[in-house]
């Protein structure tokens, strides 16, 4: 059975469509154009989607000290919210 801390982030995730497509497209680790490529959202709007799923430990930057080219993938956390999404 789903503990309720994941049916809570699979429902925060659920409630934005932005969220959600998101969260589908990230495959392995990639950066934020590819993101863009993968879920047809625009560049400006995956950046505060990326900053809203990090602040619940959904998905982590892999090299936050670069300036350009900054990776993401899913959290283990992240990844079982998007089997259940």
């Amino acid at each position: 059975e789903m503990s309720d801390e994941l049916l809570t982030e699979i429902s925060y995730v659920n409630i934005s469509k932005y969220r959600t497509k998101v969260m589908k497209s990230l495959e392995g680790s990639i950066d934020t154009s590819q993101i863009a490529k993968n879920s047809g959202i625009r560049t400006n709007h995956i950046l505060k989607v990326l900053s809203e799923l990090k602040s619940h430990e959904l998905v982590e930057c892999i090299n936050p000290e670069v300036r350009k080219g900054r990776l993401y993938r899913l959290t283990d956390k992240g990844g079982e919210v998007v089997n259940d999404i």
